[in-house]
């Protein structure tokens, strides 16, 4: 059994203001999204990629792993998206198995009317708070974390 490599106090405090103000950030994100655009910023990290794809459609299992989200937490957001009319599921043509997820014209207004406001956020909340350099070492920090995370041999999420 190998020794617990327990976090110095410094190694503790930077855990936890890292921690801390991801999760402030990302409430004040999502409060933002919702009071300017009545959308969650869990629907809107669903809508994104979407907008950005060729076709403005993903594989469900595709869109899962983009949002960070199991199969079944995003074919229930994806109903929800649907009832708004935001999102449409088509089969997949190259595997009957598969489904697409769809974003609509409504879909995309949608975005486009919430990204200038969620861009402000962002800047104002992050981006102007930091030196260039800092931002440079954000983007190696998130590096990090997305190659280190995808080599893990943990189980997929569940809901």
């Amino acid at each position: 059994m190998t020794e617990t490599r327990w976090l110095s106090d410094q190694e503790q405090q930077s855990w936890r203001a890292f921690i801390d103000g991801c999760r402030a950030l990302f409430d004040v994100l999502d409060r933002q999204l919702q009071a300017e655009s009545n959308l969650p910023h869990a629907y809107f990290e669903i809508l994104i990629p979407l907008s950005e794809e060729p076709g403005r459609a993903l594989r469900m299992s595709e869109l899962a792993e983009r949002a960070r989200s199991s199969r079944s937490r995003l074919s229930h957001a994806v109903a929800r998206l649907e009832e708004r009319g935001w999102v449409r599921r088509t089969d997949c043509p190259t595997d009957k198995r598969g489904q697409l997820a769809e974003l609509t014209d409504e879909g995309f207004a949608v975005v486009q009317a919430a990204a200038p406001g969620h861009v402000e956020a962002v800047r104002t909340y992050l981006i102007d708070q930091l030196s260039p350099e800092q931002i440079r070492v954000l983007g190696e920090v998130g590096d990090i974390m997305l190659r280190t995370t995808a080599e893990t041999d943990l189980p997929p999420r569940r809901n």
